[in-house]
């Protein structure tokens, strides 16, 4: 049996930058952190007493004949992606439910990819995992996503992640000291708000006309070198928190679909 652990993550800046249709012609950059809670994919052969060759483990349960059956899109599309025609079962198991903004969806994507490239034999890298989950994503099934959550997933960690105007991704570590991360770890909190949605859903009424959102993206980008320096450098945390609303509301001008009325109110 295969078993794949991939985090979920906590997007702090830049959020917005990272989708193709706006870093492909400004660049995009990103501050972004994984946490301590994770999704979990186990992936074993599948006996051949069964009336089913393939099966698939989640909110639902899928059991089919081949990935082309499968109605969930990245198990389908990762498994015709890494050519898995063996009978295999595959069971999903995650520390925070789907949809609730912490990248779960990609994480889901990287995490396939691991397990099956080791159900495969081979050793997937962290960049085969970007790469990859990001052209099955954005390229194959053609969702609305940034490339953002595909990045934290696959390399984990605090990152500096650069999205450059000829497509490529740059991740590197963010050179916090120690204390400091413990510092900002302590004063960051994380609620669940019990609200669920799609991301895609929420970045199609905002990417299709980037362009307009120009100036607002600009300053999304400004916040992000502002927010690092503070991050590596010597001056208090708590200056971190003004550029967090800035960018909260500055997020939230792009759509009217970003936030809602029960998020609007926690957050106040």
């Amino acid at each position: 049996m295969i078993i794949s652990r991939t985090p979920y993550r906590l997007s702090l800046f830049g959020g917005g930058t990272d989708y193709p249709g706006w870093y492909k012609e400004n660049g995009g950059k990103v501050l972004s952190f994984t946490i301590d809670k994770y999704l979990y994919l186990t992936v074993r052969v599948l006996p051949p007493f069964f009336d089913h060759r393939l099966r698939l483990v989640y909110s639902q349960i899928e059991e089919c004949q081949s990935f082309d059956q499968l109605q969930h899109p990245a198990a389908r599309e990762v498994l015709r992606f890494l050519k898995v025609y063996d009978g295999v079962e595959i069971h999903y198991d995650g520390d925070l439910p789907s949809h609730s903004g912490v990248g779960s969806s990609s994480a889901f994507t990287v995490g396939l990819l691991n397990a099956l490239s080791g159900y495969k034999g081979r050793k997937a890298t962290k960049d085969s995992l970007l790469r990859d989950s990001i052209y099955i994503e954005q390229e194959v099934i053609g969702e609305t996503v940034g490339s953002q959550d595909q990045a934290s997933a696959a390399f984990g960690g605090s990152n500096e992640i650069l999205f450059a105007t000829d497509g490529s991704i740059n991740v590197q570590p963010l050179q916090i000291e120690s204390e400091r991360l413990y510092e900002l770890n302590r004063n960051l909190l994380i609620f669940f708000t019990g609200q669920y949605r799609r991301a895609e859903e929420v970045a199609v009424s905002y990417t299709t006309n980037l362009e307009s959102k120009r100036v607002t993206l600009d300053r999304v980008r400004e916040i992000v070198d502002e927010a690092q320096a503070i991050l590596v450098g010597s001056q208090s945390l708590e200056s971190l928190g003004p550029l967090m609303d800035e960018s909260w509301q500055l997020k939230r001008s792009l759509s009217d679909k970003v936030s809602n009325a029960v998020i609007d109110e926690i957050y106040e």
